[in-house]
Protein backbone atom coordinates (compact mmCIF):
# COMPACT_ATOMS: atom_id res chain seq x y z
CA UNK A 1 0.00 0.00 0.00
CA UNK A 2 2.63 2.57 1.12
CA UNK A 3 4.40 1.77 -2.52
CA UNK A 4 1.27 2.40 -4.59
CA UNK A 5 0.58 5.62 -2.88
CA UNK A 6 4.27 6.65 -3.25
CA UNK A 7 3.82 6.48 -7.01
CA UNK A 8 0.50 7.91 -7.04
CA UNK A 9 2.21 10.88 -5.57
CA UNK A 10 5.10 10.83 -7.85
CA UNK A 11 2.81 10.33 -11.06
CA UNK A 12 0.65 13.72 -9.60
CA UNK A 13 3.56 15.54 -8.91
CA UNK A 14 5.71 14.98 -11.98
CA UNK A 15 8.47 13.13 -9.62
CA UNK A 16 9.15 11.09 -12.68
CA UNK A 17 11.80 10.58 -15.64
CA UNK A 18 11.30 10.05 -18.94
CA UNK A 19 14.03 10.21 -21.31
CA UNK A 20 14.69 10.60 -25.08
CA UNK A 21 12.79 7.53 -26.64
CA UNK A 22 9.30 8.14 -24.42
CA UNK A 23 10.77 5.11 -21.65
CA UNK A 24 9.12 6.17 -18.09
CA UNK A 25 10.88 4.01 -15.85
CA UNK A 26 9.09 4.58 -12.63
CA UNK A 27 5.71 3.59 -14.93
CA UNK A 28 6.71 0.57 -15.89
CA UNK A 29 8.49 -1.15 -12.89
CA UNK A 30 5.45 0.16 -10.96
CA UNK A 31 2.32 -0.17 -13.18
CA UNK A 32 2.91 -1.73 -16.50
CA UNK A 33 5.42 -4.98 -15.24
CA UNK A 34 3.06 -5.99 -12.42
CA UNK A 35 0.10 -6.06 -14.60
CA UNK A 36 1.69 -8.28 -16.87
CA UNK A 37 3.60 -10.53 -14.26
CA UNK A 38 0.70 -12.35 -13.43
CA UNK A 39 0.16 -13.45 -16.97
CA UNK A 40 3.88 -14.73 -17.06
CA UNK A 41 4.34 -16.20 -13.71
CA UNK A 42 0.50 -18.04 -13.20
CA UNK A 43 -1.29 -18.05 -16.59
CA UNK A 44 2.00 -18.81 -19.11
CA UNK A 45 4.07 -20.70 -15.68
CA UNK A 46 7.03 -19.11 -18.06
CA UNK A 47 10.17 -20.84 -17.73
CA UNK A 48 13.64 -18.94 -18.56
CA UNK A 49 17.04 -20.83 -19.47
CA UNK A 50 20.14 -19.22 -20.41
CA UNK A 51 19.81 -15.53 -18.80
CA UNK A 52 23.27 -16.03 -17.98
CA UNK A 53 23.75 -15.24 -21.29
CA UNK A 54 22.24 -11.80 -21.29
CA UNK A 55 25.59 -8.92 -20.60
CA UNK A 56 25.30 -7.65 -17.12
CA UNK A 57 26.04 -4.46 -18.07
CA UNK A 58 26.35 -2.68 -21.65
CA UNK A 59 24.82 -3.12 -25.08
CA UNK A 60 23.54 -6.00 -26.62
CA UNK A 61 20.96 -7.30 -29.21
CA UNK A 62 18.13 -9.90 -28.06
CA UNK A 63 16.95 -11.62 -31.29
CA UNK A 64 13.83 -13.83 -30.98
CA UNK A 65 11.33 -16.09 -33.11
CA UNK A 66 7.93 -14.06 -33.17
CA UNK A 67 3.98 -15.83 -32.97
CA UNK A 68 1.09 -16.05 -31.43
CA UNK A 69 -1.31 -13.97 -33.19
CA UNK A 70 -1.06 -11.34 -30.85
CA UNK A 71 2.53 -10.26 -30.09
CA UNK A 72 2.79 -11.74 -26.27
CA UNK A 73 5.87 -13.43 -26.65
CA UNK A 74 7.64 -9.72 -26.81
CA UNK A 75 6.19 -8.66 -23.12
CA UNK A 76 6.53 -11.83 -22.08
CA UNK A 77 10.25 -11.86 -23.19
CA UNK A 78 10.58 -8.12 -21.86
CA UNK A 79 9.13 -10.07 -18.04
CA UNK A 80 11.73 -12.33 -17.78
CA UNK A 81 14.41 -10.08 -18.86
CA UNK A 82 13.31 -7.74 -15.59
CA UNK A 83 12.66 -10.55 -13.38
CA UNK A 84 14.78 -13.10 -13.86
CA UNK A 85 18.24 -11.31 -15.00
CA UNK A 86 20.37 -10.51 -11.74
CA UNK A 87 20.66 -6.91 -12.86
CA UNK A 88 17.16 -6.54 -13.52
CA UNK A 89 18.09 -4.68 -16.38
CA UNK A 90 14.97 -3.55 -19.74
CA UNK A 91 14.51 -4.92 -22.84
CA UNK A 92 14.38 -1.84 -25.28
CA UNK A 93 12.16 -3.48 -27.55
CA UNK A 94 11.78 -2.78 -31.33
CA UNK A 95 8.16 -2.47 -32.86
CA UNK A 96 6.26 -2.29 -35.99
CA UNK A 97 4.75 0.84 -37.74
CA UNK A 98 1.87 -0.30 -36.83
CA UNK A 99 2.45 -0.50 -32.91
CA UNK A 100 3.28 3.37 -33.05
CA UNK A 101 -0.13 3.66 -35.41
CA UNK A 102 -2.63 2.06 -32.96
CA UNK A 103 -4.10 4.36 -29.80
CA UNK A 104 -3.28 3.30 -26.74
CA UNK A 105 -1.14 0.63 -27.35
CA UNK A 106 1.38 3.05 -28.57
CA UNK A 107 1.66 5.06 -25.54
CA UNK A 108 1.87 2.40 -23.53
CA UNK A 109 4.60 0.92 -26.11
CA UNK A 110 6.82 4.20 -25.67
CA UNK A 111 6.42 4.42 -21.85
CA UNK A 112 7.58 0.88 -21.20
CA UNK A 113 10.59 1.41 -23.20
CA UNK A 114 9.82 0.55 -27.10
CA UNK A 115 10.86 2.46 -30.05
CA UNK A 116 10.35 2.12 -33.83
CA UNK A 117 12.42 -0.62 -35.51
CA UNK A 118 14.89 1.40 -36.98
CA UNK A 119 18.19 1.07 -37.51
CA UNK A 120 19.30 5.02 -36.65
CA UNK A 121 17.31 4.13 -33.12
CA UNK A 122 18.57 0.90 -32.66
CA UNK A 123 21.47 1.99 -32.81
CA UNK A 124 21.23 4.83 -30.46
CA UNK A 125 19.66 2.49 -27.54
CA UNK A 126 22.78 -0.44 -28.03
CA UNK A 127 25.74 2.91 -27.86
CA UNK A 128 23.92 3.81 -24.77
CA UNK A 129 24.81 0.32 -23.35
CA UNK A 130 21.15 -0.97 -23.60
CA UNK A 131 19.73 -4.36 -24.20
CA UNK A 132 17.35 -4.50 -26.77
CA UNK A 133 14.88 -7.00 -28.16
CA UNK A 134 14.34 -7.35 -32.21
CA UNK A 135 11.53 -9.70 -34.07
CA UNK A 136 12.97 -9.85 -37.23
CA UNK A 137 10.05 -12.24 -38.44
CA UNK A 138 7.39 -9.34 -38.02
CA UNK A 139 3.78 -9.92 -38.35
CA UNK A 140 4.68 -12.62 -41.05
CA UNK A 141 5.75 -14.75 -37.56
CA UNK A 142 2.62 -13.43 -35.79
CA UNK A 143 0.55 -13.82 -38.19
CA UNK A 144 1.44 -17.37 -39.70
CA UNK A 145 -0.94 -20.15 -39.72
CA UNK A 146 -1.69 -22.75 -36.86
CA UNK A 147 -0.09 -25.28 -39.55
CA UNK A 148 2.72 -23.26 -39.62
CA UNK A 149 3.93 -23.11 -36.19
CA UNK A 150 7.44 -23.11 -35.04
CA UNK A 151 8.61 -22.43 -38.51
CA UNK A 152 10.30 -19.20 -38.95
CA UNK A 153 9.60 -16.77 -41.42
CA UNK A 154 12.22 -14.57 -43.24
CA UNK A 155 14.57 -12.51 -41.39
CA UNK A 156 14.51 -9.82 -43.05
CA UNK A 157 17.66 -8.13 -45.02
CA UNK A 158 20.02 -8.40 -41.56
CA UNK A 159 19.17 -4.98 -40.58
CA UNK A 160 19.47 -5.86 -36.93
CA UNK A 161 22.72 -7.41 -37.84
CA UNK A 162 24.66 -4.38 -39.29
CA UNK A 163 23.60 -2.55 -35.66
CA UNK A 164 25.17 -5.25 -33.57
CA UNK A 165 28.34 -4.67 -35.70
CA UNK A 166 28.24 -1.22 -36.26
CA UNK A 167 27.95 -0.59 -32.40
CA UNK A 168 30.26 -3.87 -31.42
CA UNK A 169 27.19 -5.57 -29.16
CA UNK A 170 27.19 -9.19 -28.99
CA UNK A 171 24.06 -11.02 -30.81
CA UNK A 172 21.93 -13.06 -28.56
CA UNK A 173 19.63 -15.26 -29.68
CA UNK A 174 16.34 -16.36 -28.22
CA UNK A 175 13.77 -18.88 -28.53
CA UNK A 176 10.50 -19.42 -27.39
CA UNK A 177 8.06 -22.24 -26.82
CA UNK A 178 4.46 -21.68 -25.80
CA UNK A 179 3.03 -18.70 -27.70
CA UNK A 180 2.24 -20.42 -31.12
CA UNK A 181 -0.55 -22.14 -28.65
CA UNK A 182 -2.43 -19.15 -27.37
CA UNK A 183 -4.40 -18.05 -30.30
CA UNK A 184 -4.25 -20.88 -32.92
CA UNK A 185 -4.79 -19.58 -35.90
CA UNK A 186 -6.82 -21.06 -38.49
CA UNK A 187 -7.61 -18.53 -40.62
CA UNK A 188 -7.31 -15.31 -41.95
CA UNK A 189 -10.18 -12.29 -43.01
CA UNK A 190 -8.28 -10.92 -45.60
CA UNK A 191 -10.67 -8.27 -46.86
CA UNK A 192 -11.63 -7.07 -43.57
CA UNK A 193 -7.77 -6.89 -42.36
CA UNK A 194 -7.80 -4.27 -45.43
CA UNK A 195 -10.62 -2.39 -44.75
CA UNK A 196 -9.67 -1.31 -41.08
CA UNK A 197 -5.85 -1.46 -42.09
CA UNK A 198 -4.52 -4.17 -40.50
CA UNK A 199 -1.74 -6.57 -41.31
CA UNK A 200 -4.27 -9.56 -40.40
CA UNK A 201 -7.36 -10.58 -39.31
CA UNK A 202 -7.00 -13.80 -37.49
CA UNK A 203 -9.64 -16.60 -36.75
CA UNK A 204 -8.74 -18.38 -33.99
CA UNK A 205 -11.09 -21.22 -32.08
CA UNK A 206 -12.39 -19.12 -29.71
CA UNK A 207 -11.86 -15.67 -32.19
CA UNK A 208 -14.55 -13.98 -33.14
CA UNK A 209 -17.21 -17.19 -32.16
CA UNK A 210 -17.09 -16.44 -28.59
CA UNK A 211 -16.67 -12.32 -29.05
CA UNK A 212 -14.71 -11.02 -26.26
CA UNK A 213 -14.14 -14.05 -24.50
CA UNK A 214 -12.25 -14.64 -27.27
CA UNK A 215 -9.22 -12.56 -26.29
CA UNK A 216 -8.45 -14.60 -23.50
CA UNK A 217 -5.47 -16.47 -24.50
CA UNK A 218 -5.51 -20.26 -23.66
CA UNK A 219 -2.62 -21.26 -20.85
CA UNK A 220 0.00 -22.86 -22.75
CA UNK A 221 3.30 -23.44 -20.88
CA UNK A 222 5.90 -21.50 -22.57
CA UNK A 223 10.01 -21.77 -22.73
CA UNK A 224 11.96 -18.87 -23.52
CA UNK A 225 15.91 -20.09 -23.47
CA UNK A 226 18.31 -17.28 -24.16
CA UNK A 227 21.33 -18.80 -26.42
CA UNK A 228 25.08 -18.49 -26.52
CA UNK A 229 26.01 -14.82 -27.26
CA UNK A 230 28.06 -14.21 -30.86
CA UNK A 231 30.18 -11.87 -30.45
CA UNK A 232 30.58 -8.35 -33.18
CA UNK A 233 33.04 -6.61 -31.52
CA UNK A 234 36.01 -8.08 -33.34
CA UNK A 235 34.44 -7.49 -36.64
CA UNK A 236 35.20 -4.15 -36.42
CA UNK A 237 32.59 -1.58 -37.85
CA UNK A 238 33.31 -1.22 -41.77
CA UNK A 239 32.08 -5.17 -41.46
CA UNK A 240 28.52 -4.03 -41.36
CA UNK A 241 28.96 -2.72 -45.15
CA UNK A 242 29.69 -6.75 -46.49
CA UNK A 243 26.12 -7.88 -47.23
CA UNK A 244 27.40 -11.27 -47.86
CA UNK A 245 28.73 -11.40 -43.92
CA UNK A 246 25.46 -9.72 -43.20
CA UNK A 247 23.67 -12.62 -44.96
CA UNK A 248 25.76 -14.99 -43.44
CA UNK A 249 25.36 -13.93 -39.41
CA UNK A 250 21.38 -13.10 -39.91
CA UNK A 251 21.27 -17.05 -41.75
CA UNK A 252 23.36 -18.04 -38.81
CA UNK A 253 21.20 -16.63 -35.82
CA UNK A 254 18.11 -17.64 -37.22
CA UNK A 255 19.23 -21.19 -37.97
CA UNK A 256 20.57 -21.18 -34.43
CA UNK A 257 16.90 -20.06 -33.26
CA UNK A 258 15.32 -22.47 -35.59
CA UNK A 259 17.40 -25.85 -34.38
CA UNK A 260 16.76 -25.22 -30.77
CA UNK A 261 13.15 -24.49 -30.99
CA UNK A 262 13.07 -27.87 -32.27
CA UNK A 263 15.18 -28.83 -29.21
CA UNK A 264 12.50 -27.61 -26.70
CA UNK A 265 9.34 -28.88 -29.07
CA UNK A 266 10.99 -32.26 -28.31
CA UNK A 267 11.69 -31.91 -24.55
CA UNK A 268 8.19 -30.39 -23.73
CA UNK A 269 5.84 -32.67 -22.74
CA UNK A 270 2.82 -31.29 -23.95
CA UNK A 271 1.69 -27.39 -25.07
CA UNK A 272 -0.20 -26.90 -21.56
CA UNK A 273 1.65 -28.95 -18.99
Amino acid sequence: MADTLAFLRRRLTGDFEVDDFGFDEDFTVNAYLPFLRPLYRRWFRVEVRGIENLPAEGGGLVVSNHSGTLALDSLMTQVAVYDEHPAHRHLRMLGADFVFQTPFVAQMARKSGSTLAANVDAERLLRGGELVGVWPEGFKGIGKPFSERYKLQRFGRGGFVASAIRTGVPIIPCSIVGAEEIYPMLGNMKTFARLVGAPYAPITPTWPLLGPLGLIPLPSKWIIEFGVPVETADLGPGAADDPMLIFDLTDRTRETIQQTLYSLLMQRRSAFF
